[in-house]
């Protein structure tokens, strides 16, 4: 997947395959655009696809996670490269609202959950409207102590129409989510812990090397099984028993048979802790190879050209991978 700086965050990639993604207009409350949740959901299918990334992790820059959509009225430009296209946003009329929040904003909460890879959002403060949906979504949630949850869109007159109310009686109940979401409430990190909207809480000071390793400890995990295991128990929300039993009978047909099952058996009869995800090696390598490949492709006909060494490089110094 593309790392760097992109429109509204910033995406690096972590031992084992850690998709690290930070939210980065702390002058904005890291609030967010249209083009900011696109690129965010490219990202995301990028992350998707990519055999060297196992985790995703979202956080921000400064005192918010994401203070919702970005309502600061400073119409300055955002730093950082788009991922894509910019396209128009909606909301101009009655059907350009409701695409703009099928198509747009609703789309990203759909590819956080749709994604097969674990997340974990990595509260550091803020998180309110669309920034407590996206946190959501996310498989685990550990915040900052003293971050402040809430999505309190009735202050506005507004719904919460990214996904925010599924999400909470998903996780709460019926009768936690009318009262969060009609008495309009924003609470501490300590309270959302309580009514269960949270994994965990710890210092601020150590937020980034406690989610590190939580993420380093899934990375290690057998990845199939876990990302199998992960649709499994989302989908058994959604069915009864005997469809349940159906699915993920159907799954274990796939991971009984993977490379990491055997691991598992032989590390135990040998009384060691297993060494998942070769796998992955294997598929790196082969990446590496066809790369290699490719590689001398290029040189061969940037030299049937008439291209020297010198022309080649600063080709590479032009268009850097």
């Amino acid at each position: 997947m593309q790392t760097g700086a992109f429109t509204g965050f910033e995406v690096e990639i972590r031992d084992p395959g850690i998709a690290w993604i930070k939210f980065n207009t702390p002058e904005r409350l890291n609030g967010l655009t249209q083009p900011i949740k696109r690129d965010l959901v490219e990202t995301i299918i990028q992350a998707q696809m990519d055999n060297a990334v196992r985790i995703l992790v979202f956080t921000g820059e400064g005192r918010a996670f994401c203070a919702g959509d970005d309502i600061s009225g400073q119409n300055k430009p955002i730093g950082g490269r788009p991922l894509v296209s910019p396209i128009p946003p909606g909301h101009d009329t009655e059907i350009g609202t409701y695409e703009g929040l099928r198509h747009l904003s609703q789309a990203l909460n759909v590819a956080i959950r749709n994604c097969d890879k674990l997340s974990i959002a990595a509260i550091n403060g803020v998180a309110v409207q669309t920034g407590m949906t996206l946190a959501l979504a996310c498989d685990y949630r550990i915040a900052a102590a003293g971050a402040r949850i809430g999505s309190a869109t009735l202050r506005f007159g507004l719904l919460p129409d990214e996904g925010g109310q599924y999400l909470m009686v998903q996780l709460i109940g019926i009768a936690k989510t009318i009262d969060f979401l009609m008495r309009k409430r924003i609470v501490l990190a300590e309270e959302a812990l309580e009514l269960g909207l949270l994994h965990e809480v710890v210092r601020g000071d150590e937020l980034e090397s406690h989610v590190m390793t939580l993420a380093q400890e899934l990375a290690n995990g057998p990845q199939v099984a876990m990302r199998l295991l992960k649709r499994s128990i989302y989908n058994a929300y959604e069915m009864t028993w005997e469809q349940s039993l159906d699915e993920i009978a159907a799954k274990t047909a796939v991971s009984d048979h993977h490379p990491d099952a055997r691991e598992g058996g032989t590390a135990f009869r040998e009384k060691r802790a297993p060494n998942f995800n070769a796998w992955l090696n294997d598929s790196r390598d082969a990446d590496l190879a066809a790369f290699r490949a490719s590689y001398q492709r290029m040189l061969r006909e940037a030299r049937r050209l008439g291209l020297d060494d010198a022309n080649i490089r600063a080709l590479a110094d032009e268009y850097p991978l």
